[in-house]
């Protein structure tokens, strides 16, 4: 077993009669405090500055955070923010499928670690391990956030931010852009009649629209699996950073964010968001993303995935 997964281990031994709700308040509480801390983090708005005859510059004008910011990013599988039922196979209440750490450092690079949705994370007082995907359908960003900070050894109030985005605000997003561009290797094709979904997408480089990118980031093949998923949201971040990062988008991101703010759940404000993309989209070759140490899978059809034994916390960032 991994540091980190003994980390939870001991947690579970040393309070085997903690409940869930227990640990949940606690992840709450530790949200709520950094939410406190990040007061200090952001320069204050200037009042003579706000308005909506402003909102053109606001992109421009927000001030870059004053120190590195870790923000949590949760693609649920439900259509629509609150909706108790996924949109996927098999039906059930909503989980993540998609798990994404962000490092804005305003000195430094865009640090971006996709976490595998079938990491197994094993929660105090809880003896079987489940997906680290299924820990928002039990806590919600606390306790996915708390569970990932365990994992990879955060420092403690890390992650500052949350953002959970379901499948309706991703295509908002990049309709919103006006498409990503992205070159596509080969075509992807498959039909689920149980979802009503299918995928049809031709190989090649292309400017690929809102519907078509969550084609792309849903189709599950059988030889790669959640790996090959990986890969595909990775090629979608990396256009869609490329896309924030062109001139013209400046004047449009106050009025896409308030656009898709009924459409997520964040703990972070506008100002905050615009504060982030402005550092985040500075420099997009300044763009590094990073990856667990994966231990091999000990059989073929193994469910969940494990990180190395040797692995050393903290995980994340490194180097």
């Amino acid at each position: 077993m991994s540091k980190a997964g003994q980390e939870l281990g001991n947690r579970a031994r040393k309070a085997p009669r903690r409940t869930y709700l227990l640990v949940l308040a606690t992840a709450t509480l530790g949200l709520a405090g950094g939410i406190g801390a990040l007061n200090l983090v952001w320069a204050q708005a200037d009042p003579e500055r706000t308005g909506a005859h402003q909102a053109g510059e606001r992109a421009r004008l927000s001030p870059p955070p004053t120190r590195p910011i870790t923000v949590l990013l949760i693609g649920s599988d439900a259509d629509l923010l609150g909706q108790a039922r996924n949109g996927a196979a098999p039906s059930g209440p909503a989980n993540s499928d998609a798990l994404l750490l962000a490092r804005v450092d305003p000195a430094g690079a865009l640090r971006l670690l996709i976490l595998p949705a079938d990491l197994a994370v094993q929660l105090p007082g809880e003896k079987p391990p489940q997906s680290l995907g299924s820990l928002y359908r039990e806590g919600g960003p606390a306790l996915a956030s708390s569970s990932v900070a365990a994992l990879l050894g955060l420092e403690s109030g890390q992650p500052q931010r949350y953002v959970v985005v379901p499948r309706a605000a991703l295509r908002s997003l990049v309709d919103g852009l006006g498409g990503v561009e992205m070159n596509l290797e080969q075509p992807l094709r498959s039909t689920d009649k149980t979802q009503n979904f299918e995928v049809d997408l031709q190989a090649g480089l292309q400017n690929f629209r809102g519907n078509q990118v969550e084609q792309m980031v849903r189709f599950l093949e059988p030889s790669l699996g959640e790996q090959g998923r990986r890969i595909r949201q990775q090629l979608v971040l990396e256009g869609l950073f490329q896309q924030l990062s062109r001139p013209e988008q400046g004047s449009r991101l106050p009025e896409l964010l308030t656009q898709l703010a009924p459409q997520v759940d964040t703990n972070l404000s506008t100002g905050e968001a615009l504060s982030l993309l402005s550092a985040a989209t500075a420099n997009p070759k300044q763009i590094r993303f990073d990856q667990l140490p994966l231990a091999r899978p000990s059989k073929a059809d193994q469910p969940l995935r494990q990180l190395q034994k040797s692995a050393a916390v903290p995980l994340w960032p490194k180097g």
